[in-house]
């Protein structure tokens, strides 16, 4: 249904439209008697569509309109008015300048590991607060996140919620929630608890640190088996520089039973504050715009777009490494190859030199295409002090596609190089 906009809804004179979906439309407004910045999210009621979608609409109104003024907390957007009209409602809420956290879920815009764990503590508190006056959200994601441009964190869009009484059971919204960060007991259409949120804020945190959701899949029926029966890629293997609790605290929130899941906000929050403090103590290493120009300055990444060379740098560990430390040994078992940054390394096969790699070269790679752990075939050692790019073989299989055919393209290219070389020492002799 078309909305014609006006210069006021209800009292608010409108500035502009700042966002829209399906069944709503949000503008930027002014309180005349608050003087303040307001957003007015009005819904739209189409007399044409479907009894069940009107229902939901209606009560995903119902649910927001009940909360005005209840939840005051620094991390959940206020809702300070709803109005109902014959042929629209609206709600009236706080305005926060700034972006949700969509814009930073994608492998190109990730945030820093210290702010993601702001981020998600603050979503525990926010969330917690809200569990402790009776409201489950049900619908976290990072389009229901707002990242302000002071760098604050703001949870959103309780449309999906529902009151309960302490002590008793909860009612269901059926069809209510985004698909891909659904609890399997919201799948299933069973009784929610505050543990439906913890599953989803799980989802969120996997994306923000990586770029990727749990389950890349293509068809509805897909995702609702995956989040039913399949254990997700750990974080860790999609980035290996995350420091393992990270990956740990995830996955539990991940578990499918809610059992094996944390029990509470309290207890989620405090292994994240832990995961703080060690990221503190660990201190600050070079950052991920850094690596990213390094990388685009090496011929052997030019077939790479920009998203999948984000990519490369989550899935890379960056490492110091002294000279003449072996890095790989002939007859080791190994599954990791190698982008040297800085410095050179020498290359040897039964203690007789072979070659010398400079910055730019790759080693180790063979392994990749084995598709299982293998031996190594030669022995490589730092002539002096250098820099490498540590990448598992088993990321990069669990990378884009785009990612794996630029390595694809950038392999054989030094394989052709190395055919050429190896064909003119022969002919030299």
């Amino acid at each position: 249904m078309k909305f014609e906009l006006q210069e006021h809804i209800g009292k608010y004179p409108v500035v502009r439209e700042i966002g829209s979906g399906a069944t709503s439309r949000v503008y930027l407004a002014r309180d005349p008697f608050a003087e303040r910045d307001v957003a007015v999210k009005v819904f739209l009621f189409d007399a044409q569509v479907d009894p069940q979608t009107e229902r939901m609409m209606h009560k995903a109104f119902l649910a927001e309109a009940s909360l005005a003024g209840k939840l005051n907390h620094p991390h959940i957007v206020d809702i300070y008015d709803a109005v109902a009209e014959p042929d629209h409602s609206y709600l009236v809420m706080e305005y926060v300048p700034g972006t949700t956290l969509e814009a930073h879920s994608d492998v190109s815009s990730l945030l820093p590991l210290n702010k993601v764990v702001e981020i998600i503590f603050k979503c525990i508190r926010a969330l917690e607060y809200a569990f402790q006056h009776g409201v489950i959200h049900r619908d976290i994601k990072p389009g229901n996140i707002m990242l302000s441009a002071l760098g604050e964190t703001k949870v959103g869009d309780f449309g999906a919620s529902f009151q309960q009484r302490h002590g008793l059971e909860s009612t269901q919204i059926t069809g209510i929630g985004s698909p891909a960060y659904m609890s399997p007991e919201q799948v299933r259409m069973e009784t929610l608890n505050h543990q439906t949120d913890i599953y989803s804020l799980g989802v969120v945190m996997y994306r923000l640190l990586t770029g990727r959701l749990p389950f890349e899949v293509s068809t509805q029926a897909a995702l609702t088996y995956a989040i039913l029966n399949t254990v997700p890629v750990p974080p860790i293997t999609l980035r290996p520089d995350l420091p393992p609790l990270l990956d740990e605290i995830v996955m539990k929130a991940l578990r499918k039973d809610p059992a094996e899941r944390y029990r509470s906000w309290l207890e989620f929050g405090k292994d994240l504050s832990q995961a703080f403090v060690n990221l503190r103590l660990a201190g600050e290493n070079a950052s991920d715009s850094e690596k990213f120009n390094k990388l685009r300055d090496m011929a052997f990444f030019q077939d790479f777009g920009d998203v999948a060379l984000w990519e490369v740098v989550h899935i890379s560990s960056w490492k110091t490494i002294p000279s003449h430390t072996v890095l790989i040994r002939e007859g080791d078992q190994g599954d990791s190859f190698y982008l040297l940054v800085e410095g050179e390394v020498g290359v040897t096969l039964l203690g007789k030199p072979l070659n010398t790699i400079k910055p730019g070269g790759c080693f180790g790679e063979i392994l990749y295409f084995t598709g299982t752990t293998g031996r190594r075939t030669t022995t490589i050692v730092a002539d002096a002090q250098i820099t490498v790019v540590e990448i598992k073989a088993s990321a990069l299989r669990a990378a884009t596609d785009a990612c794996q055919v630029g390595f694809n393209k950038a392999f054989m290219r030094v394989l052709v190089d190395r055919l050429s070389q190896a064909n003119l020492r022969i002919a030299n002799r």
